[in-house]
């Protein structure tokens, strides 16, 4: 047991926040470094040839032990570190956060009228093992016109969204049909954080 049952969630994402206080699970934020003229603690970019699930696992490994690095810089006290990582993948290829809105009207018309897979991985670290879990979801896209795509680039922030939308904001307009986990298609999949929080010691229900 930790103490205070508490874990540190090293993640930016309101959504996430959001979830691990709908289940009740108790968490102070690690942040990591992403300002302007400091170098960023995760590089995302994917390697050459780099498979999708390849990538996932490699980037929540490396979130779970930088995490892990800043906890021991700052002298915090020692809790489990819980990482994640969202991607949108279609035909293979990896989609990530869009550049610009450009980037973001190629991805959305990409998806428009067809099937991708949206992969969460989440990781929770303590000390220097990492355990990590994945999420696989299907989500169908109706045909989007290009009108209606420019108004919701127009209209809201997607630049820090994978594949540029979220599930829980207006693009679930767009949505026909999902299968496997809403909450993995938000970017945390209770299911499996739950699942990996009880390994490490945290009581959740």
């Amino acid at each position: 047991m930790f103490p205070e049952n508490q874990i540190y969630l090293a993640s930016r994402s309101p959504r996430r926040r959001e979830l691990l206080r709908q289940v009740g699970v108790r968490f102070n934020l690690l942040m990591m470094r992403e300002t302007l003229g400091r170098t960023i603690d995760v590089d995302e970019q994917s390697l050459e040839n780099e498979a999708a699930t390849d990538y996932i696992y490699r980037i929540t490994q490396f979130k779970a032990t930088e995490g892990w690095k800043r906890l021991l810089q700052r002298r915090l006290p020692v809790l489990p570190v819980l990482v994640a990582d969202t991607i949108v993948t279609i035909d293979g290829c990896i989609l990530g956060k869009p550049r610009d809105k450009m980037h973001a009207e190629d991805m959305l018309k990409t998806l428009s009228g067809r099937s991708h897979q949206v992969l969460t991985a989440i990781g929770v670290g303590v000390k220097d093992n990492t355990q990590v879990k994945l999420s696989t979801s299907t989500v169908r896209f109706r045909e989007i016109g290009e009108q209606e795509i420019r108004r919701y680039l127009e209209n809201n922030n997607i630049l820090d969204k994978a594949g540029a939308y979220a599930i829980q904001g207006v693009a679930a307009a767009f949505i026909a049909e999902i299968s496997g986990s809403y909450s993995g298609i938000m970017g945390l999949p209770l299911y499996e954080t739950i699942q990996l929080l009880e390994e490490v010691g945290i009581q959740v229900v």
